[in-house]
């Protein structure tokens, strides 16, 4: 531990924690002997660090949060596993996030620029992106994978082993049980895609063209004419200049026998979002 960094009296480090000289620790925190906090990072008060967690520059953490838990995962056997957060994150009060498992990938990692919200959850042996948002209530389940600019909405729960591309957007109050191609937006119970997440992508400075080039992409690889897997290779060769469309056929071909892959809503294979300037 560095004298320089800011403790509050009533908190307390354990011997072994490595804390930088510009953190700030705020009141009645408690950080274990394997954490890492470093440069610029503030802990507001209330905060509890666990296990071997390492929280990244520039971070902010509010009261009431628990980071580096034990997974909730009955085949753990209490082997050392970690936690570790990326730069410049905003995580809220009462957020939870748990190490790995000893049987498992054995980490948790998270992503720069993330923020979380009240009370949302990132269970064991997850991967996080960058840019990501979970809002109130937002929980992963163990061994998640969560792409870039990904967002989901408050009171969402996503299924252990899912994974979710880059720029998708899950609605608030829906259940994942199935993996989420990138662009896209899922919303339900038992979520279906209702199209792409086009808002998202134009705030991500992508062209109309390519947006346009993207929505054929996604009507051909959704034909109902044919199986998924026969379209994604029309796909494939058809739309081989488009990058983005690109992500989405690799994304659903490397998904392993145990991902489903959450389809569109029944009649809805279109994308009904508005795509005019």
């Amino acid at each position: 531990m560095q004298s320089q960094a800011f403790i509050h009296p009533s908190s307390v480090v354990e011997e072994g924690a490595n804390i930088a000289a510009s953190a700030h620790i705020g009141p009645f925190c408690h950080i274990g002997k394997d954490a890492v906090i470093e440069e610029g990072v503030r802990l507001v008060g209330h905060v509890t660090i666990m296990s071997a967690t390492t929280i990244g520059e520039g971070c902010t953490v509010y009261p009431q949060v628990v980071l580096g838990g034990p997974p909730q995962n009955l085949s753990h056997k209490g082997g050392r596993t970690t936690l570790t957060i990326g730069r410049n994150c905003t995580i809220r009060e009462f957020v939870t996030m748990h190490t790995g498992s000893d049987n498992a990938r054995g980490a948790t990692i998270i992503g720069d620029n993330c923020t979380f919200l009240a009370y949302s959850h990132v269970a064991h042996d997850c991967t996080v992106g960058n840019n990501v948002t979970l809002t109130n209530g937002a929980t992963l389940g163990g061994h998640c994978e969560i792409g870039d600019n990904v967002g989901i909405g408050g009171l969402s729960a996503v299924h252990q082993f899912v994974r979710v591309g880059h720029n998708a957007f899950l609605a608030g109050g829906s259940m994942i049980v199935g993996d989420v191609i990138p662009y896209a937006i899922a919303m339900g119970n038992r979520a279906k895609l209702r199209g792409l997440n086009v808002v998202g992508l134009r705030r991500s400075g992508m062209s109309k063209a390519e947006i346009m080039t993207l929505r054929r992409a996604y009507q051909t690889i959704f034909d109902r004419a044919r199986p998924v897997s026969e379209n994604v290779e029309i796909a494939r060769v058809e739309f081989a200049d488009s990058p983005a469309a690109m992500k989405i056929v690799d994304f659903i071909s490397a998904r392993g026998k145990r991902h489903y892959a959450v389809p569109p809503l029944k009649g809805a294979v279109d994308d009904d979002a508005d795509d005019q300037d």
